[in-house]
């Protein structure tokens, strides 16, 4: 399975990749959505809100099961990827591109270094 190296990872099975500055973008992990099958809607309600990390910010829904998406860390949500809306299978394509989730902005940068990273990630999956 595939974890770049250039994002940090959470228990939850959520990647998030740090880009100017304090704003992340965030999905879930190739792992991750091989265990959910092929999704069919992403559910996110929660653009404008400030959220605390390990808050759920929304739902995906798959064939067989409905999951929640965890926040993996502290921030704002500005932008849900348009795209998800018609094509949510983008996530099961393409989980680290065309499939990302969410933008936010961060309230600590140094919160990711909390998370972990594609090795620790890759151990507790394998």
């Amino acid at each position: 399975m595939n974890f770049p190296e250039n994002l940090r990872y959470t228990k939850d099975h959520e990647w998030i990749r740090l880009e100017n500055g304090n704003t992340a973008i965030i999905g879930i992990t190739e792992f991750a959505q091989k265990e959910l099958g092929d999704i069919v809607y992403v559910e996110i309600e929660t653009v404008g809100k400030a959220l605390a990390a390990e808050t759920v910010f929304g739902t995906v829904e798959a064939v067989k099961t409905v999951s929640d998406l965890y926040l993996p860390i502290a921030g704002t949500i500005t932008e849900v990827n348009p795209a998800l809306a018609g094509a949510p299978e983008l996530v099961n394509s393409d989980p680290y591109g065309e499939g990302w989730m969410i933008k936010m902005t961060v309230k600590d940068p140094a919160d990711l270094d909390k998370l972990m990273d594609a090795a620790a990630y890759g151990n507790i999956v394998h």
